[in-house]
């Protein structure tokens, strides 16, 4: 998978930077208001640049991607209409997610932290994981990558500081000396493969790299599952 886009080229070591700024947010085992305050911050910030890269970069070939695979514009009206169903639908699907979730914890006698590494991460990532499938499928490889990176960037600024700005919480140490450190190291580990280090050679994943992810992750999974049985 070539990685084409100088704007992904730019987002992935600033997603390796938030990656590393949100393990220095939680060294202190703790997600407070200010801590949500920088991720919210950041997340502001990242918007506000990649729509003006956006903007700035018409022939970037992301944004040649993206043109080619939006359909046909629609109306306002229509426009709207499935905003508000599609709220609608996210929010109570997601309800039921976490109800579920919770039972299954409670039946396995497995946390909640575990379940919601697995199963909850895996659920509410289909949508991202089908979209990059189809991308790919497709050729279009910047908007498999640019989907990667954008969900990450979003999860770890938005989501968690959201969360935290509601209710700051406090976060188990095998959060930070174990979920993150595999973060830490996977995000790392597709900066240095997907940015493209050679001179003249722009980034590339391969299957072999991309193998050596995804049997990372089932790895990563299986120790979960095993420590919660322990």
């Amino acid at each position: 998978m070539q990685v084409s886009s100088n704007i992904l080229r730019k987002e992935l070591p600033i997603l390796t930077l938030i990656t590393l700024i949100s393990v220095a947010l939680i060294w202190d085992l703790e997600l407070s208001l200010f801590d949500a305050g920088v991720l919210l911050v950041f997340m502001g910030t990242l918007m506000v640049w990649s729509i003006y890269q956006g903007l700035r970069t018409k022939d970037d070939t992301l944004s040649l991607e993206v043109d080619e695979a939006v359909p046909q514009p629609i109306s306002l009206k229509r426009g709207i209409l499935y905003l508000i169903f599609g709220l609608a639908f996210l929010i109570i699907s997601s309800r039921i997610l976490v109800w579920g979730a919770v039972e299954i914890a409670q039946f396995f006698g497995v946390s909640d932290l575990v379940i919601g590494l697995t199963i909850v991460a895996v659920g509410t990532s289909l949508p991202e994981l089908a979209s990059s499938i189809l991308a790919a499928k497709k050729g279009e490889h910047d908007i498999a990558m640019g989907n990667v990176i954008g969900s990450n960037l979003f999860n770890t600024t938005a989501v968690v500081g959201i969360a935290a700005a509601i209710n700051p919480f406090a976060v188990d140490t095998l959060v930070l000396t174990r979920d993150m450190l595999v973060m830490t190291i996977l995000t790392v580990s597709l900066f240095i493969i997907g940015y493209g280090f050679r001179k003249g050679r722009k980034g590339r994943v391969n299957r072999f790299e991309g193998a050596g992810l995804i049997i990372v992750y089932i790895i990563y999974t299986i120790v979960l599952l095993i420590g919660s049985r322990a």
